[in-house]
Protein backbone atom coordinates (compact mmCIF):
# COMPACT_ATOMS: atom_id res chain seq x y z
CA UNK A 1 0.00 0.00 0.00
CA UNK A 2 1.42 3.41 -1.02
CA UNK A 3 0.12 7.10 -0.14
CA UNK A 4 1.64 10.10 -1.55
CA UNK A 5 1.85 13.65 0.37
CA UNK A 6 2.67 16.97 -2.34
CA UNK A 7 5.40 18.95 -1.77
CA UNK A 8 5.08 20.54 1.71
CA UNK A 9 4.12 24.34 2.05
CA UNK A 10 6.43 25.14 5.36
CA UNK A 11 4.04 25.25 7.36
CA UNK A 12 2.97 22.27 7.13
CA UNK A 13 6.46 20.82 6.51
CA UNK A 14 6.90 22.56 10.09
CA UNK A 15 3.95 21.01 11.47
CA UNK A 16 5.14 17.40 9.86
CA UNK A 17 8.36 18.27 11.84
CA UNK A 18 6.65 18.88 15.35
CA UNK A 19 4.23 15.49 14.95
CA UNK A 20 7.24 13.51 13.86
CA UNK A 21 9.37 14.43 16.86
CA UNK A 22 6.43 13.34 18.94
CA UNK A 23 6.07 9.63 17.66
CA UNK A 24 7.21 6.43 18.33
CA UNK A 25 9.49 4.52 15.55
CA UNK A 26 7.56 3.04 13.14
CA UNK A 27 7.36 -0.65 12.79
CA UNK A 28 9.02 -3.33 10.76
CA UNK A 29 6.83 -3.16 7.37
CA UNK A 30 6.26 0.54 7.65
CA UNK A 31 8.22 2.84 5.88
CA UNK A 32 8.01 6.90 5.38
CA UNK A 33 10.45 8.42 2.03
CA UNK A 34 10.62 11.78 0.94
CA UNK A 35 11.48 13.10 -2.41
CA UNK A 36 11.73 16.70 -3.46
CA UNK A 37 11.32 18.20 -7.34
CA UNK A 38 13.17 16.88 -10.59
CA UNK A 39 13.71 14.03 -12.79
CA UNK A 40 16.44 12.83 -10.46
CA UNK A 41 14.10 11.52 -7.88
CA UNK A 42 12.43 9.14 -11.16
CA UNK A 43 13.69 5.72 -9.17
CA UNK A 44 11.30 6.87 -6.65
CA UNK A 45 8.61 7.39 -8.80
CA UNK A 46 9.04 4.06 -10.77
CA UNK A 47 9.05 2.50 -7.44
CA UNK A 48 5.45 3.97 -6.18
CA UNK A 49 4.51 3.36 -9.96
CA UNK A 50 5.33 -0.16 -9.88
CA UNK A 51 4.61 -0.99 -6.16
CA UNK A 52 7.79 -2.29 -6.00
CA UNK A 53 8.33 -2.28 -2.43
CA UNK A 54 5.18 -4.12 -2.05
CA UNK A 55 7.15 -6.52 -4.44
CA UNK A 56 10.33 -7.09 -2.63
CA UNK A 57 8.58 -7.21 0.93
CA UNK A 58 6.57 -9.92 -0.24
CA UNK A 59 9.90 -11.20 -1.51
CA UNK A 60 11.07 -11.51 2.56
CA UNK A 61 7.65 -12.43 3.83
CA UNK A 62 6.21 -8.63 4.77
CA UNK A 63 3.80 -6.39 3.78
CA UNK A 64 5.08 -3.04 3.47
CA UNK A 65 3.03 0.04 3.68
CA UNK A 66 4.71 3.25 2.20
CA UNK A 67 4.17 6.67 2.55
CA UNK A 68 5.52 9.26 0.24
CA UNK A 69 6.26 13.35 0.64
CA UNK A 70 8.18 16.23 -0.92
CA UNK A 71 9.77 18.78 0.49
CA UNK A 72 12.16 21.25 -0.79
CA UNK A 73 15.65 21.74 0.04
CA UNK A 74 18.14 19.78 1.73
CA UNK A 75 17.67 21.46 5.24
CA UNK A 76 14.20 20.75 5.00
CA UNK A 77 14.69 16.86 4.17
CA UNK A 78 17.98 16.95 7.22
CA UNK A 79 15.36 17.96 9.49
CA UNK A 80 12.29 15.88 8.71
CA UNK A 81 14.73 12.51 8.95
CA UNK A 82 15.79 13.82 12.52
CA UNK A 83 12.61 14.62 14.01
CA UNK A 84 11.48 10.99 13.27
CA UNK A 85 8.68 11.89 11.10
CA UNK A 86 10.54 10.20 7.66
CA UNK A 87 12.42 7.45 7.16
CA UNK A 88 14.68 7.62 4.61
CA UNK A 89 14.94 10.72 2.04
CA UNK A 90 16.53 11.83 -0.90
CA UNK A 91 18.93 15.11 -1.13
CA UNK A 92 22.20 16.13 -2.55
CA UNK A 93 25.96 15.05 -1.49
CA UNK A 94 26.10 18.28 0.41
CA UNK A 95 22.99 17.85 2.62
CA UNK A 96 24.07 13.66 3.51
CA UNK A 97 27.74 15.37 3.85
CA UNK A 98 25.78 17.55 6.84
CA UNK A 99 24.08 15.27 8.41
CA UNK A 100 26.42 13.09 8.20
CA UNK A 101 29.30 14.95 10.40
CA UNK A 102 26.46 16.22 12.87
CA UNK A 103 25.33 13.06 13.63
CA UNK A 104 28.27 10.55 13.93
CA UNK A 105 27.93 8.89 17.28
CA UNK A 106 23.96 9.56 17.96
CA UNK A 107 21.97 8.92 14.63
CA UNK A 108 24.84 7.81 12.73
CA UNK A 109 23.16 8.91 9.67
CA UNK A 110 24.73 7.63 6.37
CA UNK A 111 24.05 7.27 2.46
CA UNK A 112 21.87 4.02 1.73
CA UNK A 113 22.82 4.46 -2.78
CA UNK A 114 23.62 6.96 -4.97
CA UNK A 115 20.51 8.49 -6.16
CA UNK A 116 21.34 10.20 -9.89
CA UNK A 117 25.10 11.56 -11.37
CA UNK A 118 23.60 14.68 -13.35
CA UNK A 119 24.74 18.06 -13.98
CA UNK A 120 23.49 20.72 -12.42
CA UNK A 121 23.40 23.97 -14.31
CA UNK A 122 23.77 27.43 -12.78
CA UNK A 123 22.09 29.67 -15.04
CA UNK A 124 20.96 33.47 -15.61
CA UNK A 125 19.18 36.27 -16.78
CA UNK A 126 21.75 38.66 -16.78
CA UNK A 127 23.67 39.13 -19.56
CA UNK A 128 26.56 40.69 -17.90
CA UNK A 129 27.06 37.72 -16.15
CA UNK A 130 30.12 35.13 -18.20
CA UNK A 131 31.40 33.48 -15.06
CA UNK A 132 31.26 33.75 -11.34
CA UNK A 133 33.26 36.53 -11.10
CA UNK A 134 30.54 38.52 -12.78
CA UNK A 135 28.05 38.32 -10.46
CA UNK A 136 27.73 42.08 -8.51
CA UNK A 137 25.51 42.84 -5.63
CA UNK A 138 22.41 43.35 -6.68
CA UNK A 139 22.24 39.64 -8.11
CA UNK A 140 20.50 37.04 -6.55
CA UNK A 141 20.97 33.52 -6.79
CA UNK A 142 18.62 30.78 -6.34
CA UNK A 143 19.50 27.34 -4.53
CA UNK A 144 17.26 24.63 -2.81
CA UNK A 145 18.49 25.35 0.93
CA UNK A 146 21.38 27.93 1.34
CA UNK A 147 24.59 26.77 2.77
CA UNK A 148 23.47 23.38 2.84
CA UNK A 149 22.59 22.16 -0.39
CA UNK A 150 24.66 20.72 -2.95
CA UNK A 151 23.84 23.80 -5.32
CA UNK A 152 24.83 26.03 -2.38
CA UNK A 153 27.92 24.14 -1.74
CA UNK A 154 29.25 23.51 -5.15
CA UNK A 155 28.90 27.10 -5.86
CA UNK A 156 30.89 27.51 -2.57
CA UNK A 157 33.66 25.06 -4.30
CA UNK A 158 33.43 27.01 -7.49
CA UNK A 159 33.75 30.03 -5.27
CA UNK A 160 37.22 28.77 -3.78
CA UNK A 161 38.70 27.79 -6.72
CA UNK A 162 38.78 31.04 -8.26
CA UNK A 163 39.29 33.17 -5.32
CA UNK A 164 41.28 30.63 -2.84
CA UNK A 165 39.79 28.16 0.14
CA UNK A 166 39.57 31.23 2.52
CA UNK A 167 36.68 32.54 0.02
CA UNK A 168 34.76 29.90 0.19
CA UNK A 169 31.71 31.61 1.23
CA UNK A 170 31.79 35.27 -1.04
CA UNK A 171 28.93 34.90 -3.04
CA UNK A 172 26.59 33.33 0.11
CA UNK A 173 25.22 37.10 0.66
CA UNK A 174 23.68 36.28 -2.72
CA UNK A 175 22.12 33.41 -2.54
CA UNK A 176 18.21 32.48 -1.83
CA UNK A 177 16.30 29.50 -0.99
CA UNK A 178 13.64 28.84 -3.45
CA UNK A 179 12.34 25.23 -4.38
CA UNK A 180 13.20 24.78 -8.44
CA UNK A 181 9.82 25.53 -9.63
CA UNK A 182 9.52 28.94 -8.09
CA UNK A 183 12.99 29.73 -8.82
CA UNK A 184 12.41 28.72 -12.54
CA UNK A 185 9.52 30.81 -12.84
CA UNK A 186 11.06 34.07 -10.92
CA UNK A 187 13.67 33.76 -13.54
CA UNK A 188 11.80 33.24 -16.97
CA UNK A 189 9.69 36.35 -15.35
CA UNK A 190 12.16 38.81 -15.33
CA UNK A 191 10.91 40.14 -12.10
CA UNK A 192 14.21 40.67 -10.33
CA UNK A 193 13.34 38.66 -7.72
CA UNK A 194 16.47 36.24 -8.78
CA UNK A 195 18.99 36.62 -11.35
CA UNK A 196 20.34 33.13 -11.29
CA UNK A 197 19.22 30.11 -10.33
CA UNK A 198 21.63 26.83 -9.58
CA UNK A 199 18.86 24.73 -10.71
CA UNK A 200 18.49 20.69 -11.75
CA UNK A 201 16.43 19.20 -14.27
CA UNK A 202 14.01 18.96 -15.77
CA UNK A 203 14.28 23.14 -14.84
CA UNK A 204 17.22 24.27 -16.11
CA UNK A 205 16.51 22.77 -20.04
CA UNK A 206 13.01 24.23 -19.36
CA UNK A 207 14.94 27.97 -18.33
CA UNK A 208 17.84 27.79 -21.32
CA UNK A 209 15.17 27.24 -23.66
CA UNK A 210 14.03 30.75 -23.16
CA UNK A 211 16.55 32.80 -25.30
CA UNK A 212 16.94 35.24 -22.40
CA UNK A 213 18.63 32.83 -20.32
CA UNK A 214 22.09 31.62 -20.64
CA UNK A 215 24.25 28.96 -18.72
CA UNK A 216 27.29 30.12 -16.50
CA UNK A 217 28.54 26.70 -15.41
CA UNK A 218 27.33 23.28 -14.20
CA UNK A 219 28.68 21.18 -11.73
CA UNK A 220 30.63 18.48 -13.71
CA UNK A 221 32.28 21.65 -14.50
CA UNK A 222 33.32 22.78 -11.04
CA UNK A 223 34.20 18.66 -10.34
CA UNK A 224 35.89 18.16 -13.10
CA UNK A 225 34.23 15.59 -14.72
CA UNK A 226 30.83 13.29 -13.73
CA UNK A 227 29.33 13.39 -9.94
CA UNK A 228 26.73 12.26 -8.20
CA UNK A 229 24.58 14.85 -7.44
CA UNK A 230 21.97 13.08 -5.69
CA UNK A 231 22.01 11.07 -2.31
CA UNK A 232 19.39 8.29 -1.00
CA UNK A 233 20.03 8.11 2.65
CA UNK A 234 18.28 7.30 6.35
CA UNK A 235 19.58 6.78 10.50
CA UNK A 236 21.32 3.85 11.92
CA UNK A 237 18.18 3.29 13.74
CA UNK A 238 16.15 2.82 10.53
CA UNK A 239 17.94 0.68 9.20
CA UNK A 240 18.88 -1.88 12.51
CA UNK A 241 15.48 -2.17 13.76
CA UNK A 242 14.21 -2.69 9.91
CA UNK A 243 16.04 -4.86 8.24
CA UNK A 244 13.52 -6.68 6.06
CA UNK A 245 11.76 -3.20 5.11
CA UNK A 246 15.37 -1.56 4.23
CA UNK A 247 16.26 -4.50 2.07
CA UNK A 248 13.13 -4.33 0.55
CA UNK A 249 13.73 -0.99 -0.60
CA UNK A 250 17.25 -1.46 -1.72
CA UNK A 251 16.00 -4.22 -4.02
CA UNK A 252 13.45 -2.07 -4.75
CA UNK A 253 15.57 0.83 -5.78
CA UNK A 254 18.22 -1.52 -7.61
CA UNK A 255 15.58 -2.53 -9.79
CA UNK A 256 13.99 1.12 -10.61
CA UNK A 257 17.27 2.25 -11.16
CA UNK A 258 18.07 -0.42 -13.89
CA UNK A 259 14.69 -0.54 -15.31
CA UNK A 260 14.81 3.37 -16.19
CA UNK A 261 18.28 2.55 -17.69
CA UNK A 262 16.89 0.25 -19.71
CA UNK A 263 13.46 1.30 -20.94
CA UNK A 264 13.98 5.30 -21.10
CA UNK A 265 10.58 5.93 -23.41
CA UNK A 266 8.55 4.00 -20.67
CA UNK A 267 10.65 6.05 -17.95
CA UNK A 268 9.60 9.32 -19.72
CA UNK A 269 6.05 8.33 -19.61
CA UNK A 270 6.21 6.97 -15.63
CA UNK A 271 7.69 10.37 -15.01
CA UNK A 272 4.96 12.63 -16.84
CA UNK A 273 2.61 10.82 -15.16
CA UNK A 274 3.07 10.37 -11.48
CA UNK A 275 4.63 13.76 -11.19
CA UNK A 276 1.62 15.12 -13.67
CA UNK A 277 4.31 17.24 -15.27
CA UNK A 278 3.06 19.58 -18.15
CA UNK A 279 6.82 19.20 -19.69
CA UNK A 280 6.93 18.32 -23.54
CA UNK A 281 7.67 14.38 -23.73
CA UNK A 282 10.69 14.62 -25.97
CA UNK A 283 12.39 17.03 -23.69
CA UNK A 284 12.09 14.53 -20.90
CA UNK A 285 13.21 11.79 -23.23
CA UNK A 286 16.22 13.94 -24.02
CA UNK A 287 17.55 14.38 -20.62
CA UNK A 288 16.96 10.41 -19.70
CA UNK A 289 19.20 9.48 -23.01
CA UNK A 290 21.78 11.96 -22.65
CA UNK A 291 24.48 9.94 -21.57
CA UNK A 292 25.98 12.31 -19.12
CA UNK A 293 22.60 11.48 -16.97
CA UNK A 294 22.81 7.91 -15.33
CA UNK A 295 20.80 6.54 -11.80
CA UNK A 296 23.72 4.10 -11.01
CA UNK A 297 23.17 3.41 -7.60
CA UNK A 298 27.29 3.74 -7.12
CA UNK A 299 28.93 6.84 -5.71
CA UNK A 300 31.08 8.28 -8.10
CA UNK A 301 33.66 11.40 -7.04
CA UNK A 302 31.15 12.38 -3.86
CA UNK A 303 35.20 12.78 -1.82
CA UNK A 304 35.80 15.67 -4.11
CA UNK A 305 33.12 17.67 -1.84
CA UNK A 306 33.61 16.14 0.89
CA UNK A 307 37.67 16.94 1.19
CA UNK A 308 36.71 19.99 -0.04
CA UNK A 309 34.38 20.85 3.33
CA UNK A 310 36.50 19.24 5.25
CA UNK A 311 39.48 21.73 4.01
CA UNK A 312 37.25 25.04 5.30
CA UNK A 313 36.38 23.86 8.04
CA UNK A 314 32.38 22.87 6.96
CA UNK A 315 32.86 19.74 8.79
CA UNK A 316 34.17 18.83 11.86
CA UNK A 317 34.83 15.03 10.95
CA UNK A 318 37.00 14.24 7.64
CA UNK A 319 36.21 11.12 5.89
CA UNK A 320 38.76 8.88 5.33
CA UNK A 321 36.30 7.55 1.86
CA UNK A 322 33.24 7.80 0.47
CA UNK A 323 32.47 4.27 2.44
CA UNK A 324 32.62 6.35 5.48
CA UNK A 325 29.26 8.19 5.13
CA UNK A 326 27.35 4.99 3.10
CA UNK A 327 26.43 2.11 5.07
CA UNK A 328 27.96 -0.88 3.88
CA UNK A 329 25.22 -2.05 1.34
CA UNK A 330 27.03 -0.81 -1.49
CA UNK A 331 30.90 -0.52 0.15
CA UNK A 332 31.60 -4.04 -2.77
CA UNK A 333 31.48 -1.30 -5.28
CA UNK A 334 33.76 0.68 -6.96
CA UNK A 335 32.55 3.71 -5.95
CA UNK A 336 34.59 7.49 -4.94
Amino acid sequence: MSRYTPMLTPLAATFLLAIGSASPAVAEGTIRLVEQPGISYLPFHVIRDQDLLAKHGAGRGIEITAEWSQLSGGAATNDALLSGSVDIVAAGVGPLLTIWDRTRGAQNVRGIVAGAQFPFALVTNNPKVKSIADFGPDDRIAVPSVGVSVQARTLQFAAAKLWGPEEFERLDNLTVSLPHPDATQALLSGSGTITAHFSNSPFQQLALADESIHQVLDSFDVYGGPTTSLIIYTTEAFREENPETYGAFVDAYFEAAAWIDQNPEAATDTYIRVTGSSLERDLILSILTDERYSFDPVPRNTEALANFLADVGALNNRPASWQDYFFDTIHDRPGS
